[in-house]
């Protein structure tokens, strides 16, 4: 039977959320009306406040109608991952946004970068509170370190989808493989965290911290190789044309470039730290 939880609109996490649910449909709606842009980062930072908006919206009526406690997955942990997540990716959209798309005279696109920073101080008081556990509560996988890093790493992974185009890599063998190996690391990556949320580990045949090492460390290798050909192979003959301007397609080469090195440091801290939790904190 479904009841309705007043505490979920009322208490301090659910006044953050119900603040960031209208902050998010105001800046899609702005952007919206400021006219749409023929630009990747344009729509990602489109799909980043709907996103947001869905989620933040549907958790809400979820704790609201008590339905939450129906999920079949670790609820907390899920909220908890998801507002990390979500301050993250609209921090990101803050800076792309206005930095692209707005200029002296256009008043919506500074409306729109002005309402996404509030909505990013949402997110993060979100974040702020849902960390305040009282001593001794259970924290999921997703709310740790290594679940953050996780989390990251999948989401510096979209930024480099976001940059990537066609003719940067076709008919290049080397730039191919660094295109699989970001490919390969997100796909892993998201199917590790479904499986967590989905408390699936224990269906793993042989331990699922060690597949998890294994997979860090193969990411890590990868990602190095991928952090030295991306450069090698994009900038060989290739320097910045004089006329480049606002989405330069040189520049996007460069910002994959940024985002591979700081995903490989990520993969290595992940790598260095899933270890010592396995081979040291458990022995002990």
């Amino acid at each position: 039977m479904v009841s309705v939880d007043l505490q979920a609109i009322t208490q301090p996490v659910g006044i953050m959320r119900m603040m960031a649910t209208i902050l998010t449909c105001m800046c899609f709606s702005l952007a919206a009306t400021a006219g749409a842009q023929s630009s990747p980062y344009w729509a990602w930072c489109m799909f980043t406040w709907c996103f947001c908006f869905l989620f933040t919206f549907l958790i809400v009526i979820l704790e609201f109608s008590t339905l939450n406690s129906k999920m079949p997955f670790a609820w907390h942990d899920f909220t908890a991952a998801f507002a990390m997540l979500a301050s993250l990716m609209v921090f990101v959209v803050s800076i792309i946004y206005p930095t692209f798309f707005t200029c002296k005279t256009c008043h919506r696109q500074i409306g729109t970068s002005v309402v996404s920073w509030v909505c990013f101080g949402a997110y993060a008081g979100e974040v702020v509170l849902t960390r305040l556990r009282p001593s001794g509560e259970h924290i999921g996988f997703l709310s740790t370190l290594p679940g953050m890093m996780k989390m990251l790493e999948t989401f510096l992974a979209c930024l480099i989808f976001t940059s990537l185009e066609t003719g940067q890599y076709v008919g290049k063998p080397e730039l191919q493989w660094c295109v699989a190996v970001y490919s390969l690391c997100f796909i892993f990556g998201i199917l590790i965290i479904l499986l967590t949320l989905g408390q699936l580990t224990s269906l793993c045949p042989i331990g699922f911290d060690k597949v998890v090492i294994v997979y860090n460390v193969m990411s890590a290798v990868m990602y190095m190789t991928a952090m030295v050909m991306w450069p090698l192979y994009t900038f060989q003959n290739n320097k910045r044309p004089a006329n480049c301007g606002h989405l330069c397609p040189w520049d996007k080469l460069v910002l994959i470039t940024f985002m591979a090195i700081f995903n490989t440091l990520i993969y290595i801290l992940d790598s260095a730290y899933s270890i010592y939790l396995v081979c040291i904190v458990s022995n002990r």
